[in-house]
């Protein structure tokens, strides 16, 4: 137990949660282990779900519990305990639970002597879970339970309520920290809070008050002990409206660092750019392309680093906004770098750009990890003379020895595919110029809207919402393995008439452990049989970058028809004569990935195709056995009825979460426990409206009302505050 404190009050923030009562050296060890430190963060260690017990079914009513999606809670007394060992050597537990109405099993499956010595025949006891049918017969299949004789009042803190249960640890649980542990303590704690100083609340009156919020102390208990639905769904707010709200406090005052930064300021699009209009591209912008380049331009003149977020879907012209941007900064007498995830799209742009640049004489340089050093020695050199006006490349641009001579703009392509620390090294090389060059970032990767306030929220955000004139919608359709010969014959039509194909794999090479097809083993097959007269090549992630640029040069020129390929393909990859992409094992595959390789098709005037290959039973919902078939089933669906890709996008959120949506998660922004990005948007909004005027008002947080915010903001989000004042 904890030993007594001193009859002075202190500030919960301050006390260390061994002296807390009921937690004592052992307890604060495990709790320290899961960043609870003092009393303070106890409070903060919120439920991770709730369990709705306010209403008690008699076991009469467990074969009506059985079509319940909720779980239900019974209260009786346990007439027998059976331990049994299967024929598999599982061991199985079998409670038979009473009331004045019936009995009911409840079963354990590969049940230890805990389970056995956790309960006894005559007690009293609630137990909690979904009804399911096993055996014919109602039961309930590991379910929660609360021991009720023997604990006075404290019985309601586990059944009867809307109960709260907590995460727990096999440490936290060897010393009783169990999710009943917890209520234990939790409740201990905060009927004793008269002996401590809580915190004051950090927002002030307007902000509680226009919000409608709840008070700290008083979200505060009822997170964790609601007397109903409504007193959680108020208290569940105030928190997630503090989390996304700090959040948006820090984009805040990083886009007001920005905004008062020195940028280089360009004159107005002058010759180079007139000339790039008239001799260079032939066909003209866009709406959208035109709206989009007003900004852009409006963001370089106006002195300060322009920090902006271009999304455009697939083909829909982003590469011509960036160019014209990089030729403005060059008629001004600065240099641009423009950045890719990987050397065969840094090679790719850099073949794009050079055509483009070239014939207005501008120089471009490429600087990628595979260059011989010879040749990236003599690149540093132009690039520190400023003989370089362009350099593209991946990461290598960011190496100590890549010295600007001026840089005044930095483009970097699926940004989402770098480090933050990656951009912010880049950022510094400003060069003679000595002011913060401009950031464009580029995604082909539609971001929803709560993702763009949240992850992207301190950058603006342009969209590129039309595709260019010309461009034929994609055909999609969804086949199974009954459709391969008409497939395979399909393939061989358009070859024979100039086209080219994808043909797709999740694997490069077969395993025991899995059945799906790779991409070597088929390739030698298509090659060899399927598709034999015909020019077949392979290409995927274990090839060196040479061996990957040389069969992408080779399929550009159509010197290969037919092109077998892991995803390696599905960035950026332009080639204007390939009309038929063939996704192998598509159920494999997320709705992102998906989008971005049929984006490597349909880049031409000639009606291009995707179908996406299955097995057969996803053409049948009724075959379908899993959850998890379930979820591919609808993914497949959604992506074969649309090529909007900000609806795929928010398909695409709901499906996998905001976590996983790029990949890896975003370095240098708070986590959220509690805020969903799908399902809060109103909160989000209403907490960057709060944290933005604020951020307007009270730019370094010195007014006395605000010191509060600024203390939380530099104690629990430090790294993210740091993170982002120096970026």
């Amino acid at each position: 137990m904890g030993t007594p404190l001193p009859n002075t009050k202190h500030l919960l923030s301050e006390i260390e949660v061994q002296y807390v009562k009921g937690v004592g050296p052992r307890r604060s060890e495990a709790l320290r282990a899961i960043g609870v430190a003092t009393a303070m963060d106890l409070l903060y260690y919120f439920p991770r779900r709730y369990l709705d017990r306010t209403r008690i079914y008699k076991i009469r009513d467990a074969e009506a519990a059985v079509l319940m999606t909720d779980e239900v809670t019974f209260v009786g007394r346990i007439k027998s305990i059976r331990l049994v060992r299967s024929g598999r050597g599982r061991n199985m537990m079998f409670i038979r639970l009473a009331d004045e109405s019936g009995t009911m099993r409840c079963v354990w499956f590969n049940a230890v002597q805990y389970f056995a010595s956790a309960f006894k025949e005559g007690e009293l006891i609630a137990f909690s879970g979904k009804v399911t049918a096993y055996q014919d017969q109602p039961c309930l299949i590991h379910p929660d339970y609360d021991h009720l004789e023997d604990e006075g009042d404290e019985a309601f803190l586990h059944t009867g309520g809307i109960i709260p249960v907590y995460s727990t640890t096999e440490a936290l649980r060897r010393v009783g920290l169990d999710s009943r542990g917890f209520r234990r303590l939790i409740k201990g704690l905060l009927s004793n809070l008269g002996h401590y100083e809580f915190p004051q609340d950090p927002f002030p009156r307007e902000i509680l008050s226009v919000n409608s919020l709840m008070r700290l102390y008083d979200a505060i208990e009822k997170i964790h002990f609601p007397k109903d639905e409504k007193e959680l769904g108020h208290s569940l707010r105030r928190f997630k409206f503090e989390e996304l709200f700090y959040l948006q406090l820090l984009l805040a005052i990083r886009r007001n660092l920005i905004r008062h930064s020195p940028g280089p300021a360009l004159n107005e699009p002058g010759a180079l750019v007139e000339r790039f209009g008239k001799e260079v591209i032939p066909f003209k912008l866009t709406e959208a392309q035109r709206k989009v380049l007003h900004e852009i331009v409006a963001d370089l003149k106006s002195g300060h680093p322009m920090y902006r977020l271009l999304q455009g879907d697939v083909g829909s012209g982003k590469t011509i906004i960036a160019l014209i941007a990089i030729l403005l900064s060059v008629e001004n007498g600065y240099q641009a770098a423009f950045m890719a995830p990987t050397e065969i799209l840094a090679s790719q742009h850099y073949a794009t750009l050079s055509r483009y640049l070239s014939p207005l004489g501008i120089v471009t340089s490429l600087l990628i990890g595979g260059q011989k050093k010879k040749s990236r020695t003599e690149v540093y050199s132009d690039i520190e003379s400023g003989r370089t006006s362009v350099v593209v490349g991946t990461h290598a641009i960011i190496q100590e020895k890549v010295k600007f001579n001026k840089l005044g703009l930095i483009v970097v392509d699926e940004q989402h595919r770098f480090g933050v620390m990656q951009r912010m090294a880049l950022q510094e090389k400003a060069g003679v110029s000595h002011v913060e060059p401009h950031i464009l970032v580029m995604t082909a990767t539609p971001i929803p809207r709560t993702l763009s306030l949240t992850v992207y929220g301190d950058l603006d955000v342009s969209v590129i919402d039309e595709m260019p004139v010309g461009r034929k919608k994609i055909r999609t359709a969804l086949r199974g393995e009954s459709s391969r010969d008409r497939l395979y014959k399909f393939i061989r039509e358009q070859v024979l008439s100039g086209r080219q194909a994808f043909i797709v794999y999740p694997l490069v090479n077969e395993t025991e452990k899995s059945d799906l097809k790779a991409a070597t083993q088929s390739f030698i097959r298509l090659r060899d049989e399927v598709f034999r007269g015909f020019k077949v090549g392979l290409i995927h992630g274990q090839m060196t970058d040479t061996e990957k640029n040389d069969i992408m040069l080779a399929f550009k020129k159509n010197a290969v028809n037919i092109l077998v390929s892991t995803t390696v393909i599905e960035v950026g990859i332009d080639v204007p004569n390939a009309t038929v992409m063939v996704v192998e094992h598509a159920d494999r595959f997320g709705l992102s990935q998906l989008h971005q390789l049929r984006g490597r098709i349909g880049r031409g005037v000639h009606q291009s195709y995707c179908i996406l290959m299955t097995e057969d039973k996803f053409l049948d919902e009724e075959k379908i056995q899993t959850s998890d078939e379930a979820t591919a089933n609808r993914r497949l669906r959604i992506f074969a009825s649309t090529s909007d890709g900000f609806k795929i996008a928010e398909h695409d959120l709901m499906l996998r979460g905001p976590g996983e949506f790029f990949g890896t998660k975003q370095s240098g922004a708070p986590p959220l426990r509690l805020a969903n990005l799908i399902k809060d948007r109103d909160v989000i909004t209403q907490a960057r409206h709060a944290a933005f005027k604020l951020a307007e008002a009270d730019p370094h947080l010195r007014d006395k009302e605000h010191e509060r915010i600024r203390e939380v903001l530099m104690r629990n989000y430090k790294d993210s505050f740091e993170f982002l004042k120096a970026n």
